[in-house]
């Protein structure tokens, strides 16, 4: 099943997608927004699923479907935890900090809790105040949960996964040391990420949804160029189920709540990667490729994001349909 939210509204309005993207119906009679749906999963997927099949299957005629239209799925949430669980891009990016990967990274999860009350619809502007903040992109994965009680086990975990989405995790890479550096964690670095138009339910990706792990390629672009195509689910360290069970070892999760996998990143026969021009996977963020820059060549060479930059994120099954529909942002100057 593939639902979406126009960008109606502070919480959206609900609408079922086709899954060639080309047609939507209304949902609201069913659900007002997706948190009515997540709220009320058991009861509300079922009607969900059985007009899915119906616009799929052509009993309902639909209307013409525009991405442009979309909101993030959940455009405010009550919970977004992003997680980093792709360990060569945690290596890469504290080795620019200069710091050393501990060793208890290597059995335990890292999780963050980030902003959730106002994500940017997926084809809106990035507003950036200051270039020498930094602006980096970050392609991830997301799932979205139902209700999870305290202390669930990983194999239990997986249950609760009822959405995935696409995630433009936007950072602020210059800022990140000095808020580290106090010892509470990231705020002013990580402004309002963005989702994919589209959540889509696990049994749509079929063979492709793998032990907790998206197993398909995460496209990014800058300015039009392939930047990165990684899988998703190669090397991700830690799965799905795991995050949320991490997640919830002292606190229940609320329906609603949006886990993220972190930038998603491969290493190439041992070693950091290439970018894309060089023959590589390339990578999910600026970060990385700069990392290596100075490991090579012993200075960063790509720049950071600029004003006019323009980004796009998409994953797409082998055939070269769209699963999620794309992030497509362009950076902007922030107006005060």
């Amino acid at each position: 099943m593939k639902l979406a939210s126009l960008n109606r509204g502070r919480d959206g309005e609900l609408i079922i997608v086709s899954r060639d993207l080309k047609r939507m119906t209304p949902a609201v009679d069913i659900a007002a927004c997706l948190q009515d749906c997540l709220d009320n999963w058991m009861v509300l997927a079922p009607q969900l699923e059985h007009r899915y099949r119906q616009l799929n299957d052509g009993e309902l005629p639909g209307q013409a479907f525009d991405e442009a239209d979309c909101a993030s799925p959940l455009p405010r949430a009550y919970q977004w935890i992003d997680g980093s669980a792709y360990l060569n891009h945690v290596e890469l990016v504290r080795r620019a900090r200069g710091a050393e990967m501990p060793e208890a990274f290597w059995r335990e999860p890292l999780l963050y809790q980030g902003g959730s009350d106002s994500f940017l619809p997926p084809r809106a502007d990035i507003p950036l105040a200051d270039l020498d903040w930094g602006l980096d992109f970050e392609a991830e994965v997301a799932v979205v949960c139902d209700d999870v009680p305290m202390a669930v086990s990983a194999e239990r975990a997986a249950s609760h996964i009822r959405l995935l989405m696409l995630v433009n995790d936007i950072s602020l890479r210059n800022l990140i040391p000095a808020e580290l550096a106090k010892g509470f964690g990231f705020f002013q670095s990580k402004p309002s990420s963005s989702f994919s138009p589209l959540a889509i339910t696990p049994d749509e990706l079929g063979e492709h949804w793998q032990g907790g792990r998206l197993a398909l390629p995460l496209l990014s672009y800058r300015n039009g160029e392939l930047f990165g195509c990684p899988n998703a689910g190669c090397e991700m360290n830690f799965n799905f189920a795991e995050l949320i069970a991490h997640a919830a070892k002292t606190r229940p999760l609320s329906a609603g709540s949006v886990i993220g996998s972190g930038t998603v990143s491969n290493k190439l026969d041992g070693g950091p990667g290439k970018p894309v021009v060089e023959g590589g996977l390339g990578y999910s963020c600026i970060a990385e490729q700069r990392m290596v820059e100075k490991i090579l060549h012993g200075e960063m060479r790509t720049p950071f994001l600029h004003w006019g930059d323009r980004v796009r994120i998409e994953m797409c099954t082998p055939d070269g349909q769209s699963l999620f529909g794309a992030i497509d942002q362009q950076v902007v100057a922030a107006e005060a």
